[in-house]
């Protein structure tokens, strides 16, 4: 070998040595970079994430508290049109479950409200055996693992163990587990109260919260109507621990006036923004001291009896008027646009609906009182429905029904002319009225009775009609 060629050779294997060895450090150096910023995440999660506490003041005064600071629920229930809660003053949203919780968590800190976040504790209606040891502690698991992995979000407010898991159950042991479940979060996360919610309440259920959930912080409640009862339960019940009003609105269609076939009355949309007005006024703000906020239901729309009874909004996405009264519960303000109000419908020249049995393939006249404190120009729309038969338990999903067509006439005015099925059976009629930005509406049930042959037929006496099992 020249000495050239070896010099060469040489030269050549100190500069691979010199650059796989500078080339071996920058990759040193880039996993330790990685790593440094792997260790740093969870401490900057950490950092943003806030401390909540539930503090006595005094026996039986609780504030809820976020970083120190007082902190009131304004909330609504559901997962969609977040920046319409902000717009109407509320501060905190609920969710039932964790299926899009990172995406909810994410939308709701860059608006600047909190979350209840819900851990679905499975229902013994739909099949869950509390028995099983196996299949709840697979659920406890699973909880455990979504708990670690959103915990440090800066959003979270509050854990919600399950809901209304009582419903129509007979095992005594899902008590025992939602209890479990609270034991656990408590253990992996020190900085965010626990709460469990109920459909209701009553002397019994109390009894296990109160005996039963001892890892529990907070008892929310679910209830509509009988909000009214809620805050007299608790005090009978020697109840001391802070509670939420969970879900409420308007009066639920198991507890409001049904028609002589059976069918629910619903209220229309004026009247179910003033059921949230008294309801808020009376039965939820004066109680602050244990009452440390609620959340309205529906912030949403879905079929649930009907497609309007429960949802805040329309199918078409429009606020409703509860909107603007929440509006005014939380902010003391009503929002420079007034959504469109119901006065009244009137039925051939008669304002009594509630029991309208009417004569097959004949025409009615329909009129809708609508006022608009804007002075909006009014979009009017109607439509007919058989009644749903889908009818399901505690919010379970349900189909709506298909629409009847072709039987109105003048289906974009205030005044309709109706012919009626030529089919016997139950009925519903609704109108939608919005301004282009918000919307009211109104529905009135009807039966078809077939014996009833004369032109414009209506009977409100009680007639014998087929059993309907509501």
């Amino acid at each position: 070998m020249s000495i050239q060629k070896n010099i060469f050779l040489r030269y050549s294997h100190v500069e691979f040595q010199y650059f796989y060895s500078l080339s071996k450090m920058m990759s040193v150096f880039k996993i330790f970079l990685f790593k440094a910023f792997l260790c740093l995440v969870p401490l900057t999660l950490s950092s943003q994430s806030s401390v909540v506490q539930v503090v006595e003041n005094s026996p039986k005064d609780w504030v809820l508290l976020v970083d120190g600071k007082p902190f009131y629920i304004k909330g609504a229930g559901g997962e969609t049109e977040l920046k319409k809660v902000v717009e109407a003053g509320g501060n905190t949203i609920r969710t039932w479950g964790t299926e899009n919780a990172e995406s909810v968590l994410d939308a709701a800190h860059e608006l600047g409200i909190k979350v209840m976040l819900g851990l679905w504790v499975q229902h013994e209606r739909h099949g869950f055996d509390y028995n099983n040891i196996a299949k709840v502690n697979s659920q406890l698991e699973r909880f455990r693992d979504e708990v670690i992995k959103y915990k440090d979000h800066p959003a979270l407010l509050i854990w919600c163990v399950g809901n209304e898991y009582e419903l129509n159950y007979s095992n005594e042991k899902v008590w025992t587990a939602v209890n479990d479940i609270a034991k656990m979060i408590q253990e992996e996360d020190s900085n965010h109260p626990v709460a469990t919610v109920t459909a209701g309440t009553n002397a019994e259920k109390l009894k296990f919260v109160k005996e039963e959930l001892t890892d529990i912080d907070i008892y929310g409640i679910n209830t509509y109507a009988d909000v009214v009862n809620v805050k007299g339960v608790l005090d009978r019940g020697e109840y001391d621990k802070p509670y939420m009003i969970t879900e409420w609105g308007p009066t639920g269609h198991w507890e409001i006036e049904k028609t002589i076939w059976g069918s629910s009355i619903e209220q229309n949309s004026t009247e179910k923004a003033h059921s949230y007005l008294t309801r808020y006024s009376d039965n939820i703000d004066p109680y602050k001291s244990m009452c440390i906020g609620s959340f309205a239901f529906l912030w949403g729309q879905k079929q649930e009896y009907t497609s309007t009874w429960y949802g805040l909004f329309g199918e078409n996405g429009m606020p409703t008027e509860a909107i603007d009264v929440l509006q005014f519960c939380w902010t003391n303000e009503y929002p420079e646009n007034r959504a469109p109000s119901i006065e009244k419908i009137i039925f051939n020249n008669s304002e009594d609906i509630k029991n309208l049995i009417l004569a097959p393939a004949t025409t009615y006249n329909v009129e809708v009182v609508a006022n608009d404190l804007n002075g909006d120009i009014l979009n009017i729309k109607w439509e007919l429905y058989p009644e749903s038969t889908d009818l399901k338990t505690g919010g379970d999903v349900e189909g709506k029904p298909p629409i009847i067509p072709g039987k109105i006439k003048g289906v974009h005015s205030t005044d309709i002319d109706l012919k009626t099925p030529r089919n016997e059976g139950r009925y519903r009629l609704f109108v939608f009225i919005d301004d282009g930005e918000k919307l009211a509406y109104a529905n009135i049930p009807f039966y078809v009775d077939p014996s009833l042959s004369t032109s414009n037929s209506i009977l409100f006496k009680k007639q014998k009609l087929k059993p309907y099992e509501n």
